[in-house]
């Protein structure tokens, strides 16, 4: 073949560009179960943390498996799933917000025990500013006093709506209520930045200049936990 013809740099390029697209297909296709491997192993690490259990790629799923003592799924109607062949750790809340109509969702909540006390652990999926919002929100025994909160999101502003990862954020909920003292569903209420709620057991300050994003975990909240009410009354009815 003539390799100063046209034909032939054409024929070359064809020829690279499905070689390298091959070994590319092959590559991404190799290292799926290693990279849906580490996806569980953090979603394991976020549920601990939102107890203030810390843990390490290493000892993560060791961890889970020890202090993780039962999973649930729960319908939109705050209804226990006993007829379901899903494991409420696959169920993926932020693919579902976004895709799932509401009548529709699962609702996964995971109970921690460690020497003797229970804390349950509830997903959450929302929005921000500028794109998606996730967490875990986690709770004493009494369904009701939040022992931690883990948040993170996708394109939050640094120093603005991103704040809502760091611990000074998370920290202010710890210890607020989501019942009132009649056992009326109140959730915690995120408000402007720069106002005092030290007194005030449903409220938290948001962040100075990411009020949308402040809101919008405020909105994640409450509007997921709607749906664990009646569970969460059910549970505080049946132990009376």
């Amino acid at each position: 073949m003539d390799v100063n013809k046209n034909s032939y740099t054409f024929i070359f390029s064809a020829i690279l560009v499905i070689v390298v697209a091959g070994l590319l297909a092959f590559v991404s296709e190799s290292l799926k179960p290693m990279q849906k491997e580490n996806v569980r192993i953090e979603k394991m690490q976020n549920i601990l943390a939102s107890v203030g259990m810390e843990s390490t790629p290493q000892n993560a799923a060791e961890k889970f498996e020890k202090y993780i003592v039962d999973q649930k799924m729960l319908s939109n109607d705050g209804e226990v799933l006993t007829a379901t062949e899903i494991d409420p750790f696959d169920i993926d809340v932020v693919q579902q917000y976004k895709a799932v109509p509401a009548e529709e969702r699962q609702y996964p909540l995971f109970i921690f025990e460690e020497n003797g006390a229970k804390k349950y652990i509830v997903p959450l999926a929302g929005k921000g500013l500028w794109g998606p919002i996730w967490g875990y929100i986690s709770f004493e025994e009494d369904m009701n006093t939040v022992y931690g909160t883990t948040f993170d999101h996708k394109s939050e502003t640094p120093g603005l709506g991103a704040e809502i990862n760091t611990d000074p954020f998370q920290d202010k909920f710890i210890g607020k209520t989501i019942f009132d003292q009649s056992d009326n569903f109140v959730s915690v209420d995120v408000v402007k930045g720069g106002v005092d709620t030290s007194g005030d057991q449903h409220k938290i300050d948001g962040i100075s200049g990411g009020t949308i994003t402040s809101k919008g975990v405020g909105e994640m909240i409450e509007r997921t936990l709607k749906v664990y009410v009646p569970h969460f009354k059910g549970n505080k009815q049946a132990a009376l």
